[in-house]
């Protein structure tokens, strides 16, 4: 595996102002909303590729990082019906990603609905064992934006199109918890994924400003030399994906991953703050 990500340094003025407040007992954490994300995974002729959206400057969390496709619970991903549903169960989901059966649910319809968002691929198909295999038509598009904008059920866009969600297709991988002195937060369940057969990912702008299918271990020195920016989450998933050799062997460690809570910490020093994860030897027990 790749250099486990560590102490992110010092904190933004503003952040280690909340940091100092939080340590004082005088600022209560925002409760987390539920999330998910998905590492979309492809074999390339130079290794195997995950793809990533730099978010724009003007988001209101994480402006300007590299990130997974990946976006909050909408309330209506709960209710998806089980006749719209291939795969292991959400009884299944919930023992895998600490939830009840119905946030599993939403948190796996989440991760299918955000990833057609943000990249145009579509884990989903005609029935157990079928892929959409093109959506790159006018139709698919008009689709994406209605989802994007609400207008349009994730439930709704399978019913009307006659397909089933393929929970099959994706596996638990992480579960990871912003910092408590962040002013916007997420409990988010991370997925991976492989791209499918015959579809591709386009540049579908909105909250992104630029895309890219890149190698772990490069986006990792990238983020180094400080050209991608990223969030631990993201590093530390990465630095994890790159000690496999290809798609199939992600999917395989995934089938086998014990997924366990990680909440970043911040220990203050002086005039100094740093951010640590739980392998790091001066984490807060």
């Amino acid at each position: 595996m790749a250099d486990a990500p560590s102490s992110r340094g010092a904190l933004p003025p503003a952040f280690l102002a909340n940091a100092r407040a939080l340590a004082r007992g005088e600022l209560v954490p925002v409760a987390p909303r539920h999330a998910s994300t998905v590492v979309l995974l492809r074999d390339a002729a130079d290794g195997m590729q995950a793809y990533l959206l730099r978010r724009t400057q003007t988001m209101a969390f994480a402006a300007g990082m590299y990130v997974f496709p990946g976006g909050s619970v909408d309330p209506r991903d709960e209710v998806l019906d089980d006749s719209a549903w291939a795969g292991p169960p959400p009884t299944q989901w919930a023992g895998l990603l600490s939830a009840d059966e119905r946030l599993a649910k939403a948190l796996v319809c989440a991760a299918v609905r955000e990833t057609f968002e943000e990249s145009g691929v579509l884990l989903a198909g005609a029935g157990p064992g079928d892929i959409v295999a093109d959506t790159t038509g006018e139709d698919w598009e008009a689709d994406r934006l209605a989802l994007i904008a609400r207008g349009l059920s994730f439930a709704a866009l399978l019913a009307r199109r006659g397909l089933v969600l393929r929970a099959d297709l994706l596996r638990p991988w992480a579960h990871w918890i912003t910092p408590e002195f962040e002013p916007k937060r997420f409990d988010t369940r991370f997925f991976v994924a492989a791209l499918p057969a015959g579809q591709r990912t386009r540049d579908v702008g909105g909250e992104a400003d630029r895309v890219a299918w890149v190698r772990p271990a490069d986006a990792l020195a990238a983020a180094g030399t400080g050209e991608m920016g990223m969030l631990p989450p993201t590093a530390f998933t990465l630095s994890e994906i790159a000690a496999y050799d290809d798609v199939a062997a992600v999917i395989a460690a995934g089938d086998a991953r014990d997924i366990r809570p990680v909440l970043p910490k911040v220990v203050i020093d002086g005039d100094d703050a740093r951010l640590l994860l739980p392998h790091d030897e001066r984490y807060p027990r």
